[in-house]
């Protein structure tokens, strides 16, 4: 495994086959959210980046954009010399992938998509705005959006029974660099859905039953306008899916890189 910067991007790059997957995590994660689910991918070449602005790569342009993060991406498989990938991703980071699938469709063989969302609902757009403003305020606040977060975006039973996952997630928020992950909060505040109708690739969708992000109704209705699809809803899991339900997460994907 290697671990660098790329076109500003921190990147961990593990494995050697000739294919590759490229895992894109949700606002408030890092590379690190995937650990738990690496055997799924087999031989495969595993690209793990920190999104611009999130966690190790601390660049983060103004005006962020969904766009943009597809154009870095982009860069980063040219960087590395790969033509086509896999795609899973989680939250945010399925926005992207939706994107990236449309706009350069030669260049993704297939998307797993965990807690999905084609794009914000209305009415949580300007709470994303709001919370990008409370992330600038400093480090007490991103404390307080990191609490926020683990008691409303995990489970019943994670909140019960998990707090290591608590532990996990908050860490993850509080790692993030403030005005990164405020730029990352107005990405997702203006993104709009991509035009996935026109995708003939395989597509997995998990997400959880109390998940109130990427809600089992969201996911059946993106799973409606893919072409093939497989659809999960995980019992007792919230937005958190691989960090609260990993071994589930694991035998799902394992069989989908299987198929």
């Amino acid at each position: 495994m290697s671990s660098k910067i790329i076109n500003g991007l921190w990147v961990e790059d593990s494995g050697n086959g000739k294919d590759a997957v490229l895992a894109i995590h949700g606002l408030g994660g890092s590379s690190n959210f995937w650990h738990s689910v690496l055997p799924a991918f087999g031989e495969r070449r595993v690209i793990r980046p920190d999104l611009a602005g999130a966690a190790r790569s601390t660049e983060a342009p103004e005006g962020l954009s969904i766009g943009q993060h597809v154009a870095a991406l982009v860069g980063l498989l040219d960087e590395l010399g790969l033509e086509s990938v896999d795609v899973v991703a989680h939250s945010m980071g399925t926005i992207i992938a939706q994107h990236l699938a449309v706009r350069y469709p030669q260049r993704v063989r297939s998307l797993a998509l965990f807690g999905p969302l084609a794009a914000p609902a209305d009415a949580a757009r300007e709470p994303t705005r709001n919370r990008a403003r409370l992330a600038r305020s400093g480090m007490a606040a991103m404390q307080e959006i990191a609490d926020a977060i683990c008691k409303a975006a995990t489970s019943a039973q994670t909140k019960a029974e998990r707090p290591a996952v608590l532990a996990l997630i908050r860490e993850s928020i509080m790692r993030q660099p403030a005005e990164g992950y405020a730029r990352n909060c107005e990405a997702l505040a203006e993104a709009v859905a991509a035009e996935v109708e026109q995708l003939a690739i395989p597509a997995l969708l998990v997400t959880g039953d109390e998940d109130g992000i990427g809600t089992p109704a969201g996911t059946a209705a993106l799973a409606e306008r893919l072409k093939t699809r497989n659809t999960f809803v995980l019992q007792g899991c919230g937005h958190w899916t691989v960090y609260e339900k990993p071994f589930e997460c694991l035998r799902i994907l394992t069989d989908f890189y299987k198929a």
